[in-house]
């Protein structure tokens, strides 16, 4: 198979037609679940997604190191790889690592300025003209809403489409009637896409909650394969 038709057949095609054409420039997305689920797994697959049509994606760590997030990504490349035939491999995987930047930060010991001043030096200054920002182990209890509306300010003057993931925690419920996570309750003006990850018996469903302006709107037919956490249809 070759790469143009591995980004033709993506199920990340599905998800972009039911969310409005995807999460678009200037907007947050938020992959939300309890720990251990697969967060990370689809954050990295909406990454190489964008890496294989040639974008600039910068992957942001507030919990593993660059090795680990490395690894995630080498690690599903080469089963996607694997499981579609692709022609070329080494190639291709080499054009992905040129086009992606992995950053670490500790949440507690950096604030939301000093990241952003980071981001922007590295997307102005050094000429990495990302389209996708990915954030990955963010504590949601650690922040605010200014925080937050920060990010989206950034992610409009920059033009990048921000995906977070969301570790569900605390006392049950975990989520209200309308599937909202408590935890995002109070940012959830911020957030253009919010999808929970569900686990049943034999994989993890996709249950969109917010998609853009529409509350609940129709089921994804979304799944992750419980044993290789790859995206695929119902």
């Amino acid at each position: 198979m070759l790469k143009e038709e591995l980004i033709t057949k993506s199920p990340v095609r599905i998800l972009e037609k039911s969310i409005e054409g995807g999460l678009m420039a200037g907007n947050i997305g938020v992959i939300a679940s309890r720990k251990g689920i697969g967060k990370t797994s689809v954050l990295v697959q909406l990454a190489l997604d964008k890496l294989l049509q040639g974008e600039k994606v910068i992957h942001v760590s507030f919990t593993a190191h660059t090795s680990y997030v490395i690894s995630w990504y080498e690690n599903i490349f080469t089963e996607l790889a694997k499981r579609r035939g692709l022609e070329k491999i080494d190639e291709v995987r080499d054009d992905l690592v040129k086009n992606r930047v992995i950053m670490n930060f500790a949440q507690e010991g950096v604030s939301i300025d000093q990241i952003l001043r980071s981001l922007k030096a590295m997307v102005v200054d050094g000429g990495f003209k990302a389209k996708t920002l990915i954030i990955d182990g963010f504590d949601f209890t650690l922040a605010n809403r200014a925080e937050l509306a920060k990010v989206k300010d950034f992610a409009k003057e920059m033009g990048l489409e921000v995906w977070y993931s969301c570790t569900l925690i605390g006392e049950e419920p975990l989520v209200d009637k309308n599937n909202i996570p408590v935890i995002l309750r109070e940012y959830l003006d911020a957030i253009g896409v919010l999808i929970l990850l569900e686990p049943k018996a034999e994989y993890i469903h996709f249950t969109v909650v917010k998609d853009h302006e529409r509350m609940n709107p129709q089921d994804l037919k979304l799944k992750l394969d419980a044993k290789t956490l790859l995206i695929a249809e119902t």
